[in-house]
């Protein structure tokens, strides 16, 4: 008697041991696309049980043709590249890896944060360029004693917080959804027109929704004191970056580091990419040795625990789907 394998489509390679997972699974079969356009994804979707995906966009035409699949299992924490409302009108649940990534991210965070606030992008670029005395009028500024505001304060966000206080910096949060009660290192304020007021810092460390599009515009920007920085290792879209541009030559902002953009891959003519007091990496905060394992493995655990029935209702998106299957 031949065994019916659950077939899993993986858009986008992960790491060899999350594939090690599905190798140990005699019920199990799985594909790797490394092309993943729609029309190649067209062509796959249909027969798969489960999806796996990364950073490549998956449109509605896609999962309208995933008839069987169970599970949209994400590799990361965000999911704007899927459209979740239409795969809960077919009841497929969407994951994320959970706190997987946060160390990562978090890490990154402060990295920017640090290269803004020590500019240096123009440091290494004067060294390089022989302009030693350079140093004699390229002035940074410490972290210590500084406010740093966080725009959400999850899994991620947390990790940042006891980070930046352990640089003696004072945190406040932003966050309509965190508790009262917490026991962070943090000072809640419920404004954020209030909060931003107030901080040195922002970075910013939620979803992009329709709620958080923009939430940094030009009004907000305009809030924050005389040489603030701004640190996005979340979503692009979040920063309206015409107006953090305007703010940046304005002489507003000391500077700002962004690991996330409103159009992904930065266009090499973006204005962006002329602010030398802007740091710059390419949506790159989690992709650590550690993370990438951890957010594979996840990926998979979260495909085999739909399979077995088994699905952690924390890591899933749209969990009016888990209520529909009761």
């Amino acid at each position: 008697m031949v065994m019916t394998k659950n077939k899993v489509l993986i858009i986008q390679p992960i790491h060899e041991k999350a594939l090690a997972l599905l190798d140990a699974r005699d019920d199990v079969s799985y594909e790797v696309l490394t092309d993943f356009s729609e029309e190649t994804l067209l062509k796959h979707v249909g027969s798969a049980d489960a999806i796996t995906v990364r950073d490549a966009p998956i449109s509605r035409k896609v999962i309208e043709q995933a008839i069987s699949a169970r599970i949209v299992s994400r590799h990361g924490v965000g999911f704007d590249n899927v459209p979740v409302d239409l795969c809960t009108e077919m009841n497929i649940p969407v994951t994320i890896v959970g706190p997987v990534n946060a160390v990562s991210v978090s890490e990154h965070t402060m990295f920017l944060l640090l290269a803004a606030a020590r500019v240096g992008i123009e440091l290494d670029s004067a060294v390089r360029e022989g302009r030693f005395a350079a140093r004699a009028n390229t002035l940074s500024v410490e972290l210590n004693g500084k406010t740093l505001l966080l725009i959400g304060c999850g899994r991620i966000g947390t990790k940042v917080a006891h980070r930046a206080t352990a640089l003696g910096m004072r945190v406040l949060v932003f966050d309509p959804y965190l508790s009262d009660s917490t026991d962070m290192p943090i000072t809640l304020i419920g404004s954020l027109g209030e909060a931003l007021k107030q901080a040195d810092a922002v970075s910013l460390h939620v979803p992009l929704t329709d709620e958080t599009q923009g939430i940094l515009g030009e009004r907000e920007l305009a809030l924050l004191p005389q040489g603030a920085i701004v640190v996005n290792a979340s979503r692009g879209g979040l920063i309206d970056e015409n107006a953090l541009i305007h703010a940046m030559r304005s002489g507003k902002l000391h500077g700002a580091g962004l690991d996330t953009f409103e159009m992904e891959p930065l266009p090499p003519e973006s204005p962006l990419a002329a602010e030398k007091r802007i740091v710059l990496s390419p949506h790159s905060a989690a992709l650590t040795e550690d993370a990438l394992i951890g957010m594979g493995m996840k990926t998979v655990e979260n495909v085999l625990a739909a399979f077995d029935g088994m699905l952690d209702p924390e890591l899933v998106v749209n969990k009016e789907v888990l209520e529909e299957e009761r």
